[in-house]
């Protein structure tokens, strides 16, 4: 039985929990033709965006690209690491190591650049069941969403296991570290339309995001 949700507890305040965020901005943009966090919604691009989203937790935010890429230029936010993949085009896993190796915070959120609709009561809801775990991720049905999870600084040895295997799939790390999933009953109190897992992939995505965000905004 899914236990409901009665509010955030202000004795738990995530300031406490020194919670950094992680936005994986590494990603090519090829379906959208171009780079996915400068791609504009409503005059505000998708990194800009999230970073706004995730500024409630008042911890460094450490935005990971790929190496050779052109630092971004983001506003209204003074906590704010930028570095590099820590190996070159290996996908998400070397990015949330990458991120999670410079931070500083026990307790990381985990995000893509391209998640315009973030909800901020799901993710401190997230972090309020993260103790004891290494690892909170939403779960739908048999479909997870790693890029909107919950990582502590215990996932690195894991991964670092992973690379030495050559296996770079985020899923292998769901069964080396101790999970705590968040059901689809749990997530419905805070998001019941499961927008925060909505990715701006497509131009086709894009168009969907714009008629959203004036209902939502």
């Amino acid at each position: 039985m899914v236990e409901l949700y009665m509010g955030f507890d202000s004795r738990m305040d995530v300031a406490g929990l020194n919670v950094n965020s992680i936005i994986l901005a590494g990603g090519k943009g090829l379906r959208i033709g171009r780079n996915k966090a400068l791609v504009e919604i409503d005059g505000e691009n998708l990194l800009q965006r999230v970073i706004s989203r995730l500024s409630f937790l008042n911890g460094d935010i450490i935005i990971v690209i790929a190496e050779g890429a052109k630092p971004f230029q983001v506003v209204n936010y003074r906590k704010l690491k930028i570095v590099t993949d820590i190996y070159r085009g290996k996908g998400p896993l070397v990015g949330i190591y990458s991120g999670l190796t410079n931070s500083d915070s026990t307790y990381n959120v985990v995000v893509a650049c391209d998640m315009p609709f973030l909800n901020e009561n799901l993710i401190r809801y997230m972090l309020e069941v993260s103790a004891g775990f290494d690892m909170v991720i939403p779960r739908l049905g048999k479909m997870v969403e790693p890029l909107h999870a919950i990582y502590s600084k215990n996932c690195l040895g894991a991964i670092e296991k992973l690379f030495a295997e050559d296996n770079l799939k985020v899923d292998n790390l769901l069964k080396m570290v101790k999970v705590r999933y968040v059901e689809a009953g749990e997530i419905d109190n805070f998001d019941p339309e499961h927008l925060s897992f909505f990715n701006v992939n497509t131009k086709a995505d894009l168009n969907i995001a714009k008629k959203l965000i004036e209902r939502v905004a």
